[in-house]
């Protein structure tokens, strides 16, 4: 991989990860049109430890208020239900979906769900769901109202972010959404259930690259850029993403999101992208 192929896809990567449109589609779908590699999924996980670190860094008091709540409600059973406890317990009830489904269905996740197809085909429908939310969803409950059956609920729905074009951001505030969570909370709990589950499955694939069986085409160095350059964009992307959402609907994500995917099932179909 070249510098400029790094610098891209780090750009790429901090840009779509918490915009609900796909990072790992997007890390398919650019080296594609411009000719390049196929960068692959352990690639595509360890640069999401870069928007990780942002999200850490951006929600960095939340989540050392969450985090120490949670600790102390292990051993203590009415402190679970002060909010930042359950807010604790909800994302490690969320994160089991996508560690479950993750494990069982790596080969694939790394294999067939890469094409271009299923990438195309995953960004349309997941739009259209993503417009139905908007239509039906209430919007009346806050971050304070999260309730245990979301943490469940939005948690499944992260598991479905596996297969490339559906989005992890995208499918969970769709879910938040249908559940009546207003657009802020969704992405807000978005953000915060996205953490356990993007950081164990980087170091997951950190360790395949570094005993040489995943990525050799990739190098330390490009890797290096590309994941520093995913925390800076990224960063900058969750500031921009839940002022958006404070007055703007999804729907300019819907149609980007349908167009984007019948280019690529059209450019796929007639051959002028593999």
């Amino acid at each position: 991989m070249s510098l400029l192929e790094a610098i891209v896809l780090g750009i790429v990567q901090g840009l779509t990860e918490f915009l609900p449109i796909s990072s790992t589609g997007h890390l398919r779908i650019v080296p594609a049109f411009l000719g390049w590699e196929d960068p692959g999924a352990a690639f595509t996980a360890v640069t999401q430890m870069g928007t990780m670190a942002a999200v850490l860094a951006y929600f960095r008091h939340d989540l050392w208020r969450i985090g120490r709540a949670w600790l102390a409600s292990v051993p203590d059973r009415p402190k679970r239900r002060e909010l930042d406890a359950r807010i604790g317990w909800y994302i490690v009830l969320g994160t089991v979906p996508i560690g479950v489904f993750g494990v069982l269905f790596k080969d694939q996740i790394e294999t067939s769900a890469r094409d271009l197809y299923v990438i195309g085909v995953a960004l349309i429908v997941l739009g259209l769901v993503l417009a139905a939310a908007e239509r039906v969803g209430t919007r009346d409950r806050a971050l304070e109202q999260v309730r245990t059956k979301d943490g469940f609920w939005i948690g499944l729905a992260q598991a479905l972010a596996l297969v490339p074009g559906v989005s992890r951001s995208g499918a969970t505030i769709t879910a938040g959404l249908f559940l009546g969570l207003d657009r802020s909370a969704a992405a807000r709990f978005s953000f915060l259930l996205s953490v356990p589950a993007v950081v164990l499955s980087g170091l997951f694939e950190l360790s395949f690259i570094i005993e040489g069986e995943e990525g050799e085409h990739v190098g330390a160095g490009a890797l290096a850029v590309a994941t520093v350059l995913a925390f800076v964009v990224g960063y900058a992307s969750i500031a921009f993403l839940l002022r958006f959402l404070a007055n703007h609907t999804t729907f300019v994500f819907v149609a980007y999101r349908v167009a984007l995917g019948a280019v690529v099932l059209a450019l796929a179909g007639t051959g002028a992208i593999e």
